[in-house]
């Protein structure tokens, strides 16, 4: 069977699942999963860049997406005018000297030696610590004073949606090319915990700085590139519309959005898988794969290893930071609570081992995959156990016992699935080439 072939039936089968899950269950159920699975397979092509193309094991995925998510709020939400005006420019200069900080500290470790240098560097950092603190303390209890139940925060620039979605992979580039810099010449395995804890970083300032995104208050009612449900109900042409269709308003509005953000997240999908594949095909990505291959040999040729993994870093991370804007429009809000390393972190990696690492449609595959059945084989689980348990008493212990452990068949399925890719098709479902 030629690679084709393959490919073709694995993209088919993955597609009947998704209908069967509309007939089977509902079409609110399958246009859900085909959405999630269009962000994923996003995030799945971001790690693929990275892990794929270069070898590098990034283990910080969370902080990217969450990034983006941030973004969502900076860029769509408006302003809070009476927030700027209790301590917003103050905010800004805060975070203007305390990275003035920075840059003289790094300045001062290049210029000074000796005894200057051990005195003068920790006094200039905590001189310039104390006056950062000053300056920005007081301007963050003035913002979160500003009707906290509601807003307590600046807000964003009041820009069309679809536009945060680019600024997520700004932002997401820019915060990965900070940690790059510093990071990247790590081994492999250090490179993977500094990332980690990075990721970790990055959440806890998500859910503590109110002032930036309300925190753990979450920022909702984000603004949407589709229309609103309502509204369509609303729409007498609508209305005759999905009766002529034999739907009624409201199941016919949910599957309009949902269809609306499919089509929107396909085109993001495609544009990124493409730009991914030239990537690959040219010698820009051969060079990479010959680096990831052999970094000495790569090196040795009077490439630079170290500036070529940081872009491949940047870029991999920008993908991950789109993926994170359009999950966070997709939902509504933000909810920095909910950024776990366990759905953002590692279902990523068991998608793109389960997909191919180092092929790009194979990381695709697998998003979609493992979404799927992270997603069913919850109630598949239960359903099984019930059928299992089915001649047993009612007030049975294991009956009960083996009801009550479905709802660990998701992390169960994962494992196993992973097992066994790894066992029989270690180079994944559709291998580099």
């Amino acid at each position: 069977m030629s690679d084709t072939v393959k490919n073709t039936l694995l993209f088919a089968c993955m597609a009947l699942l998704i209908l069967g899950t509309g007939f089977v269950q509902s079409w609110n159920s399958a246009l859900f999963i085909l959405n999630m699975g269009l962000i994923s397979a996003i995030m799945a092509l971001g790690v693929n860049l990275q892990w794929g193309f270069a070898g590098l094991f990034n283990v910080g995925v969370m902080g990217f997406v969450a990034l983006g998510g941030l973004a969502v709020v900076l860029t769509s939400m408006p302003p809070v005018g009476e927030a700027w005006a209790a301590g917003g420019l103050r905010v800004l200069g805060g975070l203007v000297i305390g990275a003035a900080t920075i840059v003289g500290a790094v300045f001062l470790n290049k210029r000074l030696s000796g005894r200057a240098r051990l005195i003068g560097l920790p006094l200039f950092l905590i001189v310039g610590f104390f006056v950062y603190r000053f300056v920005f303390d007081p301007a963050v209890e003035a913002i979160e004073a500003v009707n906290p139940a509601g807003t307590g925060y600046l807000g964003g620039l009041g820009l069309p949606v679809l536009l945060a979605w680019p600024m997520g992979g700004l932002l997401a580039a820019g915060a990965a090319w900070l940690i790059g810099k510093t990071a990247l010449g790590l081994r492999s395995d250090y490179l993977a915990i500094a990332t980690l804890g990075i990721a970790e970083i990055i959440i806890a300032v998500l859910k503590n700085e109110d002032w930036l995104g309300r925190g753990v208050k979450n920022v909702n009612g984000l603004p949407r590139p589709v229309p609103y449900e309502i509204d369509l109900q609303k729409s007498e042409s609508f209305i005759k519309s999905a009766e002529g269709f034999g739907l009624d308003p409201v199941t016919a509005s949910t599957l309009f959005v949902k269809l609306g953000y499919s089509v929107l997240f396909t085109i993001v999908l495609v544009v990124i898988f493409v730009m991914a594949q030239a990537a690959l095909k040219s010698p820009w990505g051969r060079m990479m794969r010959a680096i990831r291959d052999n970094e000495v040999a790569a090196e040795a040729m009077g490439k630079n290893v170290t500036r070529r993994h940081l872009q491949i870093f940047v870029l991999g991370s920008a993908v991950c930071g789109i993926a994170g804007a359009m999950l966070t429009t997709l939902d509504g809000q933000l909810t920095p609570g909910t950024y776990q390393p366990l759905r953002f972190t590692f279902l990523i990696w068991v998608m793109v081992i389960v997909g191919g690492s180092g092929n790009n449609l194979g990381a695709v595959l697998g998003g979609f995959l493992i979404w799927w059945l992270w997603v069913e084989v919850e109630p598949l689980g239960h359903w099984a156990m019930e059928f299992v348990t089915s001649g047993m008493a009612e007030d049975s212990a294991l009956r009960n016992h083996l009801i009550d452990s479905a709802a660990h068949m998701r992390l169960l399925t994962m494992g196993v699935i992973l097992l066994l890719v790894l066992r029989f098709s270690p180079r994944g479902l559709i291998p580099e080439r």
